[in-house]
């Protein structure tokens, strides 16, 4: 099987992910899944899930590029990326990770600052004298 291709996002994070058959090595920005994470744990295991769920974390390669956002969204966007992937490297795949919800865009985004106010919806303060 080849290098199979796929694109996850959230909030204004992108990932760029490719997969590849192999035996479970995971690089991101260069730089592998411990050190580009760190100690952040909860993060590690979200970007791992897809791969959990499927049982193919010692079986395929991960390599991708994150732009974009903060390290959290970046680890959504890479779990979604990730998802895409494997349903595309295998169409079984998908009917265990679409009930996880894994295939699902997080379509939440910050809302946009309206003028006249402070943020999105916070009022000036009121002065009535």
């Amino acid at each position: 099987m080849a290098r199979v291709y796929a694109t996850g996002k959230r909030k204004t994070s992108v990932a760029k992910v490719w997969l590849e058959p192999g035996n479970g090595t995971i690089t991101i920005n260069g730089k592998s899944l411990d050190e580009w994470l760190g100690g952040r744990e909860t993060l590690k295991m979200r970007v791992t899930l897809p791969l959990d769920a499927t049982k193919q974390l010692e079986a395929v390669n991960i390599v991708a590029k994150t732009f974009g956002g903060g390290v959290s969204a970046q680890a959504d966007a890479l779990k979604h990326g990730i998802s895409k992937a494997l349903v595309e490297y295998e169409a079984s795949f998908r009917a265990i990770l679409k009930p996880l919800g894994l295939l699902t865009r997080d379509a939440r985004v910050v809302e946009r600052k309206k003028y006249g106010k402070k943020k999105a919806r916070r009022s000036p303060q009121f002065s009535k004298r």
